[in-house]
Formats: C-alpha cells, sequence, structure tokens
C-alpha cells in the first residue's frame, strides 16, 4: 500500500487568483462552486467557481472585439508574445511540474517532461506555420497566381486532465499564431495548472482580449461550443464527449471542429528474440501515466507461439513489480479521482463476467484513493467485449493464430488512434503497416511515443480527420486562392456569344 505524503501546497495557492481572466483581467463570476483536490492524498489544491452563461458569452465578445487588431499584426509580432510565454515556462517550470504533479497524480518526473515538451511546442508551431500554412505567388501569361492563409477567428479550447498543460498549449499556441483569439477551459479536473498557464500568458503583456480563461465543468463547456460568436472549437478528451460535441455542432459547418479523441488501441506482438526489452515495450505503451494516455495500448494481441507463451509469463511478473504511489521512484502515480478508479474497476468486472480471465488482477489498496495496481487479463475466449477505451492500467490480453489475424482482431474496432508491432522481422512490419487501421503507428517501440514534429490525431471514433501536433497549423487558418493582373484588360477574342 502507498505511503501518502501530505504535500505542502501552500507556495501554489499562494500564486493563484481562482478567478477567470477575460479582457485582460482577473474577475469573479457567481457560478457554480467546484474545486480541485490532490488525488494521492484528497488535499484541496483550488476553489473556484464556474463561468455562469453570461461570462462565457461576455469572453466571447471580449475575444472577438480582440481579433482584427491581434490578426493584423505581423507574424513577427504574435510569435514574440509566444516566445516570451515560453520564457515564463522556463521561469517556472518547477512551480507548473509541481502543480501537475499534484493535480494530477502523475510522478514528477512525468510532469517535469510534460513541460519540457511544452517549451518544445513554439519552435515546433513557427516552423509548422511556414511549412503548412504559408504563402507563394507564381507569374503565368500575365497573370499572378498567389496563396495566402488567414486567421479563423474566435477559437473555443477544451483542454483535458491527464495532460493539463501540454494538450491545451498544443491548440493555444498555433491558434494564436495564425491570428486567431482563444477562450480556453480547462478540464473541470486540473483548474489550477490551466490557471498557471494562463499567468504566464498573461504575464507577456499580450494584448486584452487575445486569450482569455473561463473555468467550469460541463454546463460551461456546452456554453462555449453553442455561443453563437465561436468560430471554432478546438477539442482534447474522450470519444464520449467529442461525439457529444459533434452532435451539438450539427448544421453548423461554419465552425471549425477539430476533434482528439481516444482509443481501443492495439499492440501486436510477432516473434521478437530480446522478450525483456519487449515486455519493457510493453509496460511503456499500457501503463505509463497510470494508463491514462490516449495512445496507450488498451489490448496486446500475440501471435501464438512458445516464445510468446514465455513473454506473457514474464510480462505478469513484471507487472506485479511496478511500483506505484507519489515518490519520485514510482512509475504510476493514481488515476485522476476515486469515480475513475471506481469505473476502472467496473470495466474488469465486465470483462469477467463476459468470459475473461484474469492473469494479474487489478487492485485497489486503499478504497478512499485512487491508487491502482496495474492488471493484465486474457479476452481471448471472452463473448460480447465492449469495445471501449478503458482509460487505465488494464491491458486486454487477446491470442491469435496467425499475424493476418492479430492485424484483423486489431482493426476490429470503432476507434484508430494508435497501434504498434513488435516484431523481429521487417516483412511481418511491412504487412501490418499496409493493412493496419490508425493514426499512429509505431514499429517496434511504444505505442505511446508520438512526435511534435509529425501530425497526430487518428480515424473512425478517435477523430475526425484534423490532426493536431504538427497539422494544428492547418485548423488554425484557411486557404485564400488568388488570381491577379494589374489591370483589367479585354483578351484577344471574347467568349462566344458576346459582343462588345
Amino acid at each position: 500500500m502507498p505511503k501518502y505524503k501530505s504535500w505542502n501546497y501552500g507556495e501554489v495557492m499562494s500564486q493563484v487568483t481562482q478567478k477567470h481572466y477575460v479582457g485582460g483581467e482577473w474577475l469573479p463570476d457567481n457560478g457554480e462552486d467546484f474545486s480541485s483536490e490532490n488525488p494521492a492524498t484528497g488535499e484541496l489544491l483550488w476553489k473556484g467557481s464556474a463561468a455562469s452563461n453570461n461570462f462565457v458569452e461576455r469572453a466571447i465578445q471580449t475575444a472577438r472585439s480582440a481579433f482584427v487588431e491581434w490578426k493584423l499584426l505581423t507574424f513577427e509580432q504574435r510569435s514574440s508574445y509566444v516566445s516570451a510565454f515560453i520564457g515564463q515556462i522556463e521561469k517556472r517550470s518547477e512551480e507548473l511540474a509541481t502543480a501537475i504533479h499534484r493535480e494530477t497524480g502523475k510522478p514528477l518526473w512525468e510532469s517535469k517532461t510534460e513541460i519540457a515538451t511544452m517549451i518544445g511546442k513554439a519552435a515546433i508551431s513557427v516552423k509548422a506555420y511556414h511549412d503548412r500554412t504559408g504563402s507563394f505567388g507564381k507569374e503565368n501569361n500575365n497573370i499572378s497566381v498567389q496563396l495566402e492563409h488567414r486567421a479563423i477567428g474566435v477559437f473555443t479550447v477544451l483542454g483535458p486532465y491527464n495532460f493539463p498543460g501540454h494538450l491545451p498549449n498544443g491548440h493555444i499556441i498555433p491558434a494564436l499564431l495564425a491570428g486567431n483569439t482563444v477562450v480556453f477551459k480547462p478540464s473541470e479536473l486540473t483548474p489550477l495548472v490551466g490557471e498557471l498557464m494562463v499567468q504566464c500568458w498573461a504575464e507577456t503583456g499580450i494584448p486584452s482580449g487575445v486569450l482569455n480563461l473561463v473555468q467550469g465543468g460541463g454546463e460551461t463547456g456546452e456554453a462555449l461550443i453553442n455561443a453563437e460568436g465561436v468560430d471554432g472549437v478546438l477539442f482534447t478528451g474522450s470519444s464520449k464527449t467529442g461525439h457529444a460535441i459533434h452532435r451539438a455542432l450539427a448544421g453548423q459547418p461554419h465552425k471549425m471542429l477539430a476533434l482528439e479523441m481516444g482509443g481501443n488501441n492495439p499492440l501486436v506482438v510477432d516473434e521478437v528474440r530480446d522478450s525483456r526489452a519487449a515486455v519493457y515495450m510493453i509496460l511503456q505503451s499500457a501503463f505509463i501515466s497510470a494508463g491514462q494516455r490516449c495512445t496507450c495500448a488498451r489490448r496486446l494481441i500475440l501471435v501464438r507461439n512458445s516464445g510468446n507463451e514465455e513473454l506473457v509469463k514474464t510480462l505478469a511478473e513484471a507487472t506485479k513489480k511496478i511500483r506505484v504511489g507519489t515518490g519520485d521512484d514510482c512509475f504510476m502515480g493514481p488515476v485522476i479521482s476515486n469515480v475513475a478508479a471506481d469505473n476502472i474497476l467496473k470495466f474488469e468486472t465486465t470483462l469477467t463476467e463476459n468470459g475473461a480471465i484474469p492473469i494479474v488482477a487489478l487492485h485497489r489498496p486503499d478504497k478512499n484513493f485512487p491508487f491502482l495496481r496495474p492488471g493484465l487479463i486474457d479476452i481471448t475466449t471472452a463473448k460480447d467485449l465492449p469495445d471501449e477505451e478503458c482509460f487505465g492500467p488494464l491491458l486486454q490480453v487477446e491470442w491469435a493464430e496467425s499475424l493476418d489475424s492479430a492485424i484483423e482482431k486489431s482493426n476490429n474496432t470503432c476507434y484508430g488512434l494508435s497501434a504498434g508491432l513488435l516484431s523481429d522481422n521487417q516483412e511481418s512490419w511491412k504487412t501490418f503497416f499496409s493493412l493496419i487501421r490508425a493514426g499512429i503507428v509505431n514499429f517496434n517501440r511504444p505505442i505511446t511515443g508520438a512526435s511534435g514534429a509529425a501530425p497526430f490525431g487518428g480515424v473512425g471514433a478517435s477523430g475526425n480527420y484534423r490532426p493536431g501536433a504538427y497539422y494544428a497549423a492547418d485548423y488554425s487558418a484557411y486557404p485564400i486562392a488568388s488570381m491577379l493582373s494589374q489591370s483589367v484588360e479585354l483578351p484577344e477574342s471574347l467568349a462566344p456569344g458576346i459582343s462588345l
């Protein structure tokens, strides 16, 4: 059972205004009260009120008023604020990493990697802007053909709890660089990190109204999505919520919608000589961040052979040895809440009731806290399996008689975010890569690994063909194609049926 450390969170609380940020001011509102607690200890980290519908409308109109002046700045001027923001993140990196650590439960070492990723986002986004949304022109018979890109307008950014800094940052920076203004709502489970991040923006002197913060839960999010003054919604989170947003915006093609949702992600093992290395890749794929990454492996599909029979035994022993707790020597912290822990355990029960056989059962040391020891469960002979993303440290194991069968099982899902193959056979990789259906496909690497210098997103129930990361530039601006002549001139011959 983990030992729960009582955190001294006062230095974080002292920096938090616990208000909304609209038009360059920290303002209160009278919506429903809510709070954020450290999932590892239950101690209060943040307390404030949700933004009311009227306040949400105020934030949107403020962003609308700031839009024209902001988009008319040069790219260099806008990017200077992004650079200043990164400077603030670097200056407050320890404070921000600690806040992520405490509010999500992730080990501090992992929270520090999130800060590093946020810092790296600026340079990547600047390059992506020029690569993906640049301009060009060419002359042809005294006619100039020209391409430019233009900002879309006011964006709503809805952040998740699992990467409360990195993932909304991946929307906000490209949106601002392109000339859009933003109303940002963090997850109601991680308002502290959201507020600290916006404090960093405020310190840059960014023009008032360009970036705004409203706190709240589902009702605040719905108000932001449905508001007439919003030109785009950028969402990262569960497939269930993403589908609800998609339905809410049905019949509104004028609103840009980018959905990055989860996945029932498969990791296939063919034949590998180094089983210890394979086990390490599996653990990294399935249990990093306590299984709370959208790219985590949910299904381990093994081609049946003697090597893989031994691999599963090694995997089971390694799974039992994973350190779970709050210390920096731990691989996993808690899941985000007791509700989340309850749901993960219920999912395991559903699988067993449908015929799945536990290899390593999930274990909750203390019902008062959401720590879970990771589990493995064999679903090969189970029936009526739910095609759902279990967002936690439970890995489903399934046997296949051939690589072709493993690929077929992998694609037997409505999702299509990430997938991977562990194999020493290059021909197996060629076959797998040709047939697998996913937006992120890795070979002999954890499937949670994704480069910010590449597009990030999935197909099916995992996204709506608006990949983020490097391609976030694509949904942050729209192209304008033009044909230009220096003067109005008659052509040498008129079209049939016209006389002048």
